[in-house]
């Protein structure tokens, strides 16, 4: 199992828009876990793109939280490091 983490926020016009996705696995063994999830944020592929997605204020996003868990297709994803956000387990 999987736990697929999607952080939005107010850009500089007060609309949300994402900040990052993250992925990791859960751990089976009991105990305490902390995990620290690498964030990413998709990217536009043209100058044209993104002038007009800074404009209108709709950044790309993933409209399926199953491409962030999967790798399947993300190699042609453009994508840009967006922080760390850190996770804990208790499992018991």
């Amino acid at each position: 199992p999987q736990i697929v983490v999607s952080v939005y926020g107010p850009d500089f016009f007060g609309n949300d828009v994402v900040r990052g996705y993250g992925a990791v696995h859960v751990p089976f063994t009991p105990g305490r876990h902390t995990r620290t999830i690498a964030m990413f944020v998709p990217e536009s592929t043209s100058r044209l793109q993104r002038f007009t997605s800074w404009f209108t204020g709709r950044r790309p996003e993933f409209t399926d939280p199953k491409v962030v868990a999967q790798g399947e297709g993300r190699e042609v994803t453009r994508v840009r490091s967006q922080g760390f956000v850190t996770i804990s387990f208790n499992v018991v």
